[in-house]
């Protein structure tokens, strides 16, 4: 991704607002930074600001969230947009769930979390492979902001047993779309960011971040 992402000079408006994006994930990452483009904000990432992950021991997407864009904040001194989501498994008791990206294990692959899901699940008949993606996301002003911009964005799907289509990341390949029936790995990145939680989280941030620009 391009280490800023900038309006040019001549169509810039008056009001912009610098952002950290607090995320080391790079699907994340596109994702976020494709949905906010038509937005008046300079982009920046962690990992360009020198920022390290910190530890997420919440048991929620909302307070990891929370942990993610208050430390990217005091790192920078800049506003902070975070992200945590991840799928949703009801026949697990909603595992993997907050610990979706490393379920097979810290520093685990996609392909390691997608095997020991598929196993974990191998058992269940169709009827019981509902899950969903969820995404949470929080921008704060600074590290102590009081009142933090929260949206969530939730989508409903399957369980696959065989992974399918070859974009997207994480668990896509093994999540099918309830209303289409395909796999998040055969959407585009346009059809996707229409219907997925995180397209679904940032449509509820922007009307959110478009007012307070109003007022800056």
């Amino acid at each position: 991704m391009p280490r800023n992402v900038t309006p040019s000079a001549r169509t810039e408006p008056a009001a912009v607002l610098e952002l950290v994006l607090a995320s080391h994930n790079p699907g994340k990452l596109a994702e976020l930074v494709a949905a906010l483009a038509g937005l008046p904000v300079r982009l920046r990432a962690a990992a360009e600001c020198g920022i390290s992950a910190p530890e997420e021991g919440a048991v929620s997407f909302v307070e990891n969230a929370l942990i993610k864009a208050r430390h990217a904040a005091r790192s920078s001194g800049l506003p902070a947009l975070a992200d945590d989501s991840g799928l949703v498994v009801d026949a697990l008791g909603g595992a993997p769930g907050v610990r979706s990206a490393r379920y097979a294990g810290t520093g685990a692959s996609d392909a390691d979390n997608i095997a020991k899901l598929l196993a974990a699940t191998d058992q269940l008949p169709g009827s019981a492979r509902s899950c969903r993606f969820v995404c949470v996301l929080v921008l704060v002003n600074h590290e102590h902001d009081p009142l933090p911009l929260i949206a969530e964005g939730i989508w409903e799907g399957r369980l696959l047993r065989i992974p399918r289509g070859t974009g997207g990341f994480g668990y896509d390949p093994i999540f099918a779309d309830a209303e289409t029936g395909l796999s998040a790995a055969e959407l585009t990145s346009t059809q996707k960011l229409g219907v997925s939680h995180r397209g679904k989280a940032i449509a509820a941030l922007q009307a959110r971040l478009q007012a307070k620009l109003a007022q800056a």
